[in-house]
């Protein structure tokens, strides 16, 4: 019986071979990932929406409005303790922003996503709402950056591969860095960034 060993082309075969499998594993990971926060996130704005949507029958159609605020917490604040007394869903799974308080005040936390003050029930079904935080509070046209296109702050809830945007009609939609439509402003709505981090 001939006892051999392994030669050291066998030995760089099966490394190299082990290497590729981690690296589609680590891939793999990464993507599944990454679908796993969108749909997390996607899973929030439903719930964030249910809460708007008890603010909003209790003050005739109206979604919160808070003429002092400069960013999203300050009017998403209204909504807690009695629309929602869950403030973990206002924190973008994707995002890195930490826990936002328990049943009190944005002020002392963050929260990740972008709100459009001033809206009503009465508005187009299919205007945003609330989206992952945007690249800055201006009205978009298609092709403007919506979210951030290297995956850098601000706006990068989702790294470089886009947000979510949450409709007044209650349906969430994934939009690449981008804007694939028209996001205007009204003189009427306010778009607020959360606070930076």
């Amino acid at each position: 019986m001939n006892a051999r060993g392994f030669s050291m082309l066998e030995l760089l075969c099966t490394v190299a071979i082990l290497m590729i499998l981690t690296v589609l594993v680590v891939d793999h990971g990464s993507a599944s990932d990454d679908k796993r926060a969108r749909i997390g996130c996607q899973k929030n704005l439903e719930k964030i929406y249910l809460a708007l949507s008890l603010y909003a029958s209790d003050n005739q159609g109206d979604y919160p409005f808070l003429s002092s605020a400069t960013n999203s917490e300050g009017a998403l604040t209204l909504l807690i303790p009695r629309s929602t007394t869950d403030t973990a869903i206002f924190l973008c799974p994707g995002s890195k922003d930490k826990d936002a308080p328990q049943l009190g005040s944005f002020a002392a936390g963050k929260i990740s996503y972008a709100y459009y003050m001033g809206r009503s029930t009465k508005d187009d079904p299919g205007a945003v709402l609330v989206s992952d935080c945007q690249v800055n509070t201006l009205a978009k046209t298609p092709g403007q950056p919506l979210f951030s296109s290297e995956g850098k702050s601000p706006a990068n809830n989702h790294g470089k591969t886009g947000g979510n945007l949450l409709q007044v009609g209650s349906a969430v939609q994934f939009s690449g860095p981008l804007a694939d439509r028209d996001l205007p402003l009204p003189a009427k709505i306010s778009l607020l960034n959360p606070s930076p981090k």
